[in-house]
């Protein structure tokens, strides 16, 4: 069984501010460790729930060179490979290949989540609202499209109680869920502590991978239609001269195309 461990830094438990997930800040390394031993609790999971090759790709922007690359390699479980990509979402090649399911590990809720801890829709972009022909998606919404574009399932979702629910509102019930904290704010939460975490996440990937059918892959639907709200009306100009790309008022911009990968790359890429 391949699995295909998607991760994020804000949902990890123990984590709740910004100096936590940017590099180079004093409390990042601290950020990277926790972050680090919670993907090998997820891949020890899926060890035992069968897999038999494991990659694990880092989503988290921490900016500079730590972009994509939070992980600490020397604490990371032998049992896996790991990716840094150099663009959010450019690397594709293991679903290419025939993943049969995929973990997301520290994942945050989409941004305006009430009780979202460290809510946003993709840090470094000026995006307020984010659709998929009409469905409201954050992070969670945007790396299942890429798996499912390929046809690869997800079953798990770690991360606050509030990237859970949205995660069974998009995937639906029998997606397997682990809160490792409840949000009190954006930035403030009460949380279970990193060695029970661990355990959560190592008994929920082994018991989400018991039935890989319980989730089908998530197709936005075709056509799709890609709308983004942006903060401001500056953020709109990067965009104006992109193929396929609608600017439809100063702070809302379209792309559409057959499918959902197609209008991705039209405006992300």
């Amino acid at each position: 069984m391949k699995v295909f461990v998607i991760s994020d830094m804000e949902g990890v438990a123990g984590i709740v501010k910004w100096e936590q997930t940017t590099g180079g800040d004093p409390m990042y390394e601290e950020g990277r460790r926790l972050y680090t031993e919670e993907i090998n609790a997820a891949v020890r999971g899926a060890r035992a729930g069968g897999a038999t090759e494991i990659v694990v790709m880092d989503c988290h922007g921490a900016g500079k060179a730590w972009s994509f690359n939070s992980l600490v390699p020397d604490l990371l479980d032998p049992g896996c490979d790991y990716v840094v990509q150099e663009k959010w979402t450019e690397y594709t090649e293991f679903l290419e290949q025939g993943c049969d399911a995929a973990l997301f590990v520290g994942m945050h809720a989409m941004a305006g989540a009430a009780r979202g801890v460290m809510n946003h829709t993709v840090s470094g972009q000026q995006w307020r609202n984010l659709w998929f022909n009409g469905r409201l998606v954050g992070e969670t919404g945007i790396n299942a499209a890429l798996c499912g574009t390929w046809g690869c399932p997800v079953l798990l979702v770690t991360g606050d109680e509030a990237v859970c629910a949205e995660g069974h509102e998009l995937l639906g019930q029998g997606l397997t869920t682990v809160a490792v904290k409840r949000g009190l704010g954006r930035f403030s939460a009460r949380q279970v502590p990193p060695l029970r975490a661990r355990g959560l996440i190592e008994d929920g990937a082994r018991r989400a991978l018991g039935d890989p059918k319980a989730v089908s892959p998530y197709d936005p639907g075709r056509p799709c239609e890609i709308r983004v709200e942006l903060t401001t009306t500056s953020a709109a100009d990067e965009y104006r001269h992109k193929a396929g790309v609608e600017i439809v008022d100063s702070r809302e911009i379209v792309s559409r195309a057959d499918d959902w990968w197609r209008a991705w790359q039209q405006f992300f890429f």
